[in-house]
């Protein structure tokens, strides 16, 4: 059996997907809003599209991006062993990584840092700083794009524009939008049309990145591979 993958195509079906999830997300908040938030039915497609939720159907779409994400890197990394080629550590490292992420889309593990962490920084009048997960993350993500730095200048130039931009996408709705969020949500809290409106861009701005990072990923392999064969018998699994 042969797959065939276009980048521009995959692309276009996760982009209209995504736009399709916000819409749904959008529409219920508006609408949970303009019932005075008192609707049952209402309420329920709120839980059921809200972007900002976990274990609904954004949260897996998210985290069915970032698996796909890693296994893409996983496949680039098998294809590089195989080359002997340089980095093949840093292309494993992001595959783990992104796995990490996906699951962590559905279950927050990163939300559990923030207790912790406002119990260090103090509970009151933190600013941009009550979604305190933050704190000893933007550290690890500036050590990240340190180890990654060479990796990354080592890359084709549409590669590495494309990871750039990706990044710059995820990244600043995970960490900046979260840090605007944050004084917002101290003062008002959750339930307001604002945040909710904030949590949508967040989110947005996320999805947007990984579907970015896809397309590259897959136009990485058009150009560099062409072709990819799996090929599977009793003895062995081989690439």
């Amino acid at each position: 059996m042969k797959i065939s993958l276009n980048p521009d195509s995959v692309t276009y079906l996760l982009s209209a997907a995504a736009a399709f999830l916000i819409f749904d997300s959008s529409a219920a908040l508006l609408l949970d809003n303009l019932t005075g938030y008192n609707s049952l039915f209402v309420h329920k497609l709120v839980k059921l599209f809200y972007v900002d939720l976990e274990l609904n159907i954004p949260a897996f779409f998210s985290m069915l991006l970032l698996l796909i994400a890693s296994l893409l890197l996983a496949v680039i990394t098998i294809l590089k062993r195989q080359e002997n080629a340089d980095y093949v550590q840093q292309w494993a490292i992001l595959s783990g990584g992104f796995l990490f992420m996906a699951f962590d889309e559905v279950i927050a593990v990163h939300e559990r840092l923030i207790e912790p962490m406002r119990a260090v920084l103090g509970e009151q009048h933190l600013g941009v700083l009550y979604f305190a997960w933050v704190v000893p993350v933007i550290p690890l993500v500036l050590f990240l794009a340190f180890f990654f730095l060479k990796f990354l200048w080592s890359l084709p130039e549409k590669t590495k524009l494309s990871f750039l931009l990706a990044a710059s996408l995820y990244v600043g709705g995970a960490i900046g939008c979260e840090l605007l969020e944050s004084r917002h949500c101290e003062i008002y809290g959750k339930e307001n049309l604002l945040y909710m409106i904030q949590t949508t861009i967040e989110e947005s701005f996320e999805m947007g990145g990984v579907i970015v990072f896809i397309w590259a990923l897959l136009t990485y392999i058009a150009e560099r591979y062409e072709e990819v064969r799996f090929r599977f018998d009793n003895a062995e699994n081989s690439l």
